[in-house]
């Protein structure tokens, strides 16, 4: 599926598959009742890199981008991350430092529109995930509750979602429905949620 065709989808489907050095995520475009339909993208991120780039690719044979994605700065908590394509610069997301400290936040910018804020839903939630954290043995376990994230534009109002739908397993369901937002991006943004979350 091309760029093209990716603008028009409204709801993605994100799994990922866990491998000791590499984290890798498959991205298909929902079948239109709710369930993974055609693969759009595939993702490898390698771990412990100082710098992170990641791309994304139409497949795994890795011959076709779809978007990349890099930091501007070597492990910055607040560091920006430009999201390119083929044509060139696509837009910019970073993760908000200070307002993170309680409950995630995001800050996903694209040239022209206006900054949507991308942030966890529960605050209370998001508060239980960091004392789970630093518990002694109990943070070492997997965080079986389910937590979520909203994208909100400039006027307060959702225009999307990022929802975790298995318990153990990495899987998400990405949602925008303001269709000015390159999908590009937001499945750039998408993929942060999860593989930068810890940074």
């Amino acid at each position: 599926m091309n760029a093209v065709a990716i603008q028009t989808q409204r709801q993605f489907h994100i799994h990922q598959r866990v491998t000791m050095m590499i984290n890798r995520y498959e991205v298909f475009a929902d079948d239109g009742a709710g369930a993974p339909g055609t693969q759009v993208a595939f993702i490898e991120q390698k771990r412990m890199k100082l710098k992170e780039e990641v791309t994304l690719y139409t497949d795994e044979s890795k011959q076709s981008v779809v978007a990349a994605f890099k930091a501007r700065k070597v492990v910055d908590l607040a560091s920006a991350y430009d999201v390119t394509g083929e044509g060139g610069p696509i837009g910019v997301f970073g993760k908000k430092f200070g307002k993170s400290l309680l409950r995630s936040t995001w800050q996903l910018d694209q040239p022209g529109l206006p900054t949507v804020t991308v942030q966890e839903r529960s605050a209370a939630l998001a508060v239980f995930r960091r004392v789970w954290g630093v518990l002694p043995f109990v943070g070492d376990l997997p965080f079986i509750w389910k937590y979520h994230f909203d994208f909100i534009d400039a006027d307060g109002r959702k225009v999307g979602s990022f929802e975790k739908k298995t318990r153990i397993r990495d899987h998400y369901v990405v949602r925008m429905d303001d269709d000015r937002y390159d999908r590009r991006l937001v499945l750039a943004q998408a993929v942060a949620l999860d593989a930068l979350q810890s940074r």
